[in-house]
């Protein structure tokens, strides 16, 4: 026989003296038969006789399962008192652990109905709903405020996180402890919303949560949350969480990234952008079909493989990492961009792409005068180059007060070396022999965090118009095409040969 899962069954409990032995004593003895059961109680420095009376019901129910009763020196509050359970439950090496309320808010008999939802493997965590019967949680007992407090908060947390969820706010779950190890859970808050912050890492992640029906009781307990607070606090963690998805705020809570051990897996994942105005769109609309395109930085060729079958274009793509281009494009050449151009035939090449790779430059100007001399003798290749726009009014704002963010993407990205406006960005092609043909102002990508929505469409619209207004001020990228200028040595040698027919016809 396969041995048996072991579960954590976690109760966070504060001046919870009347309802604890209540809720160890509802805990299914049934469960013993298919798990391995270990129940911790942790009082968080209660005023009362909470942990007393923990004590003494686990010596006095004869539970079939070990129970282990804590108290917290001083309070940790209601996410910090969490944080030790899960880390409790990470280093004793258990599969999973349920978190219940020492009010008796939450019913225990429904632990083995949570506990099947993890008979599906892709499941990470279970959460009971008490929203998912209609109507079922004003039937319980729910005040009629914070149902409609729920269902408005649970509404838009679902809009801006691009999730469906019946119940963002029920205490009632269940994680399986693979999923707690692969997100930063000790950064979150030690207040209330502490459990809005562990959705949005689980589905940062990328992690699947199940959401299964439960009753709702409402009983003598006394509630310690500040329902505006909680509300205010619940909406800035989920705003926050969406911004630094835009580049334009950066917290560790959020960078899932960091989780990683493996390098390779922390190499900038950048996303195809189609639709819209952005980079990618203008490039499309661009080239021309069966054109040779030179993809300077291609990442896994999102846009190059796009180009090649739409266009019917031959693609030549560059990049430091190999993340099998070759099945892509025409050619993939693996070559490290910061030690300046490879050394190819430029001649060949219609276009010459530089999406969002100058920034990452050690020395763009080196790298310029360099790609200039190659392309010394191909005038009519065009370069199709986009960047951040350092000047974007958000990141004034933030400068404004006293904010200076790096993050995982976007324009202030953590891997950019050199940051750019309009002016900056054309005078250092021009320095290095570009002629600048054409400027662009980029608005935010809407149509990525909204999922090319009527919305999305709307706020491209009024960015355009802002854009219109002041360029400088609310582009968030810059898009510039160029083609190299002549340079002195070409202008001698075509001196020379004019001269040399002149010498021959007079």
């Amino acid at each position: 026989m396969a041995s048996k899962k072991k579960v954590l069954i976690f109760i966070v409990a504060y001046n919870a003296e009347k309802t604890i032995e209540s809720v160890l004593s509802r805990i299914p003895h049934s469960l013993v038969k298919k798990f391995e059961i270990e129940v911790l109680a942790i009082d968080d420095a209660s005023h009362d006789q909470t942990f007393e009376m923990g004590i003494h019901a686990k010596v006095s129910l004869n539970l079939p399962f070990p129970v282990r009763i804590l108290k917290n020196p001083c309070n940790r509050g209601y996410g910090g008192n969490q944080k030790i359970g899960y880390h409790y439950a990470i280093k004793n090496s258990y599969d999973y652990v349920a978190l219940l309320h020492g009010d008796g808010q939450y019913a225990p008999e429904y632990l083995p109905n949570l506990l099947a939802g993890f008979e599906d493997p892709s499941v990470s965590a279970v959460f009971g709903s008490r929203m998912m019967n209609q109507f079922g949680a004003l039937k319980g007992g729910m005040p009629i405020y914070k149902y409609i407090g729920n269902k408005i908060l649970t509404r838009l947390q679902n809009f801006l996180l691009n999730s469906n969820f019946s119940e963002f706010h029920s205490g009632y779950r269940v994680y399986s402890i693979k999923s707690l190890s692969e997100i930063p859970f000790t950064l979150n808050t030690n207040d209330f919303h502490f459990d809005t912050e562990i959705i949005i890492q689980l589905i940062a992640r990328g992690l699947k949560i199940l959401e299964l029906p439960i009753p709702t009781y409402y009983g003598e307990e006394i509630c310690h949350v500040n329902g505006i607070r909680y509300a205010k606090d619940v909406m800035r963690a989920v705003l926050q969480y969406r911004i630094q998805e835009l580049g334009l705020f950066y917290d560790r809570r959020f960078d899932l990234t960091l989780m990683d051990n493996n390098e390779d897996k922390n190499i900038q994942q950048y996303q195809f952008k189609p639709n819209g105005i952005t980079p990618h769109s203008i490039v499309l609309e661009r080239i021309e079909q069966r054109s040779k395109v030179l993809d300077l930085g291609c990442a896994s060729a999102y846009i190059g493989a796009h180009i090649q079958v739409s266009k019917d274009c031959e693609v030549t793509g560059i990049d430091l990492y190999d993340g099998g281009q070759q099945n892509k494009i025409a050619r993939f050449i693996q070559h490290d961009l910061a030690k300046g151009p490879p050394e190819i035939e430029y001649n060949k090449f219609d276009y010459c792409l530089m999406l969002d790779v100058i920034e990452h430059l050690p020395s763009p100007e080196n790298f310029l005068n360099k790609l200039h001399s190659y392309l010394e003798k191909n005038h009519r290749i065009q370069l199709l180059v986009s960047t951040g726009n350092i000047a974007f009014f958000t990141v004034r704002l933030m400068l404004l007060l006293g904010q200076f963010n790096y993050g995982k993407r976007g324009i202030l990205d953590i891997t950019h070396t050199r940051l750019f406006t309009f002016s900056s960005l054309k005078h250092t092609f021009e320095q290095s022999g570009f002629n600048v043909i054409h400027v662009k102002g980029i608005p935010v990508p809407f149509h990525l965090i909204f999922k090319n929505s009527q919305f999305a469409n709307f706020l491209t619209k009024l960015n355009m118009a802002l854009i219109y207004l002041s360029k400088g001020l609310f582009s968030y990228q810059i898009f510039i095409e160029c083609q190299p200028n002549p340079t002195v040595n070409s202008f001698l040698a075509s001196a020379e040969s004019h001269s040399e027919k002149k010498i021959v016809t007079f």
